[in-house]
């Protein structure tokens, strides 16, 4: 089979364009290009042919998995499970399967687009400042698949719940009956919702009540 065509992408930066004579497209990068000595009018046996389109294969799903994570950031687990999934159309196939899926989360990991690590702060810091307690916080770590081993260290780096606790007791307490046990038993249970520890929660209503008596 020959190549009819081989050119850069008027679109997208660094890819090219490898026209074969049988109006087939491989879409590719240099990396391919010096790889396999590629150029217009070269001749390419069956296995040259299989083995161009294995690597522009993987070219298409690096571009993909650079997409996806330049519209947000993602764990390893997301980034694999999106680049993997079934189209909601029955007649498409997957992108992808799941081993060149993980090779390209494996590279985009050594050039450092990818890192778990840092990604659990990120999320860590995002449901914190949305006023969410540890527990919460880890289960959210839990659904974006980052593993266990960074949930620790992320969780460290937050602010003391305190505040946390403080600012919402003031916005949930503000006007209601303070005289009524279960005003502070619901507001206790909406803290506990968040992903609060009993012991936070006892020591901020504490804490609120002695604001209180001090203020009256």
């Amino acid at each position: 089979m020959r190549i009819s065509k081989l050119a850069p992408s008027q679109r997208v930066a660094g890819r090219w364009l490898c026209h074969l004579e049988d109006g087939t497209i491989l879409r590719i990068t240099e990396n391919e290009i010096v790889s396999f000595g590629l150029c217009s009018g070269l001749e390419l046996t069956q296995e040259q042919r299989a083995a161009v389109e294995r690597a522009a294969k993987v070219a298409a799903v690096r571009d993909k998995a650079m997409d996806l994570l330049s519209a947000r950031p993602l764990s390893r687990k997301e980034l694999v499970d999106k680049l993997t999934a079934r189209p909601r159309s029955k007649d498409k196939e997957p992108l992808t399967d799941r081993e060149t899926a993980e090779a390209a989360a494996d590279r985009l990991e050594e050039l450092g687009y990818l890192n778990d690590e840092s990604y659990a702060r990120t999320v860590a810091d995002h449901y914190a400042a949305k006023g969410w307690g540890p527990s919460r916080i880890r289960e959210e770590l839990y659904r974006r698949g980052v593993p266990r081993e960074y949930w620790d260290g992320a969780l460290e780096e937050l602010d003391a719940p305190d505040d946390a606790i403080d600012a919402f007791l003031q916005k949930k307490l503000r006007g209601a009956d303070l005289t009524d046990p279960k005003t502070y038993q619901r507001a206790a249970n909406a803290l506990a919702r968040r992903g609060f520890r009993w012991e936070d929660i006892k020591d901020g209503l504490r804490r609120y009540g002695g604001a209180m008596e001090e203020e009256f």
